[in-house]
């Protein structure tokens, strides 16, 4: 029998994917489905999609994105600053620790160390772009830090990652998160419910 999964792009900097990764840790727990890790360069993707960063769209745009990261913040019960103190912040170290615990550890120990950078990024006023938070985080999901920094293991996530971020523009991936199963696109974590019910059909 043939595993099911769901492709999983996302940038660990996203507020997005920081509210819908429980709520897709739990569905693919649930359902019993494999998480193909795709933490990607979504800067690269924004360049062939039309997408912008925050800081470059209209301020129409940009001041509706805080009404309603309030509104999923508080519908959730999730902690959130909407201003966190290291935002905008670069992503790829954080994604490439991320690829690295899930080729050392899993994609469990993965799942849950992408979180704690999320967390840490929206939640606890950290900087992920740092390699000692990194590290600490690493070490708060029970992952040692020095499992991770094999030269091998930094050019296969290096490798990773840009194939991760090539496999989006080739599938027409524009924001994050953006969950694939079955051939078929979901785009924000305000889709969970969707992509549910398409596993439960099988």
């Amino acid at each position: 029998m043939t595993e099911r999964n769901v492709e999983y792009f996302f940038t660990p900097s996203s507020p997005w994917t920081y509210l819908g990764h429980p709520r897709f840790a739990a569905i693919a727990s649930t359902y019993g489905i494999a998480v193909q890790m795709r933490p990607c360069d979504l800067g690269k993707v924004f360049s062939v999609s039309g997408g912008a960063p925050v800081k470059q769209r209209s301020r129409q745009r940009q001041d509706y994105r805080l009404v309603e990261l309030k509104r999923w913040r508080d519908y959730l019960g999730a902690a959130l600053n909407l201003h966190p103190k290291f935002f905008p912040v670069p992503s790829d170290r954080a994604s490439m620790m991320i690829l690295a615990v899930d080729l050392a550890h899993g994609t469990s120990a993965a799942m849950s160390y992408a979180y704690a950078v999320m967390r840490a990024c929206w939640a606890e006023e950290k900087n992920i772009d740092d390699d000692a938070t990194l590290a600490a985080l690493a070490i708060q999901v029970g992952v040692d830090p020095a499992s991770l920094g094999t030269d091998k293991l930094r050019a296969d996530g290096k490798a990773r990652f840009d194939a991760n971020t090539q496999a989006a523009i080739d599938q027409g991936v524009f924001g994050a998160p953006w969950y694939v199963y079955n051939g078929e696109p979901f785009w924000g974590q305000d889709r969970l419910d969707h992509l549910e019910r398409a596993i439960a059909r099988g």
